[in-house]
């Protein structure tokens, strides 16, 4: 597992088009005791596109997903809960580069 973040860490990185990755969530919202936990992601610099929300399973601790890579190039991805509040690194959103 790589930590992008103090609360975050994804596996494999880096990853490639066609692999299954693992978000492990463990930040501000699972720390406010969030009943729920989306991972909200997309492609591309400026407007994401191919957005969608994953409903994150409950480990533990933390909220985890497994995802498949679709598209080359930035991937980009945040969180929310199911009241609507929003872990998105201070507006920066998370992202990092995938290899085709």
């Amino acid at each position: 597992m790589y930590n992008l973040h103090p609360g975050l860490s994804i596996s494999p990185v880096p990853s490639k088009v066609g692999e299954s990755v693992r978000i492990r969530y463990h930040g501000l919202l699972a720390g406010s005791g969030a009943d729920q936990v989306w991972l909200h992601t997309g492609y591309g610099t400026g407007s994401w596109q191919s957005t969608y929300d994953h409903r994150m399973d409950k480990t533990g601790n933390e909220w985890e997903q497994n995802i498949k890579i679709d598209r080359d190039g930035q991937f980009n991805f945040c969180f929310k809960d199911s009241a609507n509040n929003w872990d998105n690194n201070n507006g920066l959103n998370w992202s990092y580069s995938i290899k085709r």
